[in-house]
């Protein structure tokens, strides 16, 4: 029983270290909006949306029970709008966002567009290697 268990429990740390590691790969369309809230992000790390540059993934995307354990944690989003692209860290996560919207920390959204928009429809994106 004590060597079923122990291999249970290295076989459950295994698959929490790939799950760890692992990337996350789509590609979507829709929407950008902004935000320049300041705080612990879903990966942990301290951000400041108003200055950082920086992107929410939406909740639907994430993986892992833990959020600064998910593998977006390790990657970027390559979003592209009327021709002009940027690469953003994934640093956290849009509980409020459908699937077809990101939100970026205010100076992504601005290489994009003005503050003005508001809201950006037609944007494409995709998760990368950072």
């Amino acid at each position: 029983m004590k060597k079923r268990f122990a291999a249970l429990i290295i076989t459950l740390a295994a698959t929490a270290a790939v799950a760890a590691t692992a990337s996350v790969s789509f590609k979507g369309n829709g929407k950008l909006s902004y935000y320049n809230a300041a705080g612990h992000g879903a990966c942990g790390t301290q951000i400041n949306a108003a200055s950082e540059l920086f992107a929410a993934v939406p909740s639907r995307y994430w993986t892992a029970s833990n959020p600064t354990q998910d593998p977006l944690c390790e990657q970027s989003v390559l979003v592209t709008y009327k021709g002009k692209s940027i690469k953003v860290p994934v640093r956290d996560r849009c509980p409020g966002c459908s699937a077809d919207k990101l939100d970026l920390g205010q100076p992504a959204f601005q290489e994009l567009a003005n503050l003005d928009v508001g809201v950006i429809k037609g944007a494409s994106w995709s998760i990368v290697a950072r």
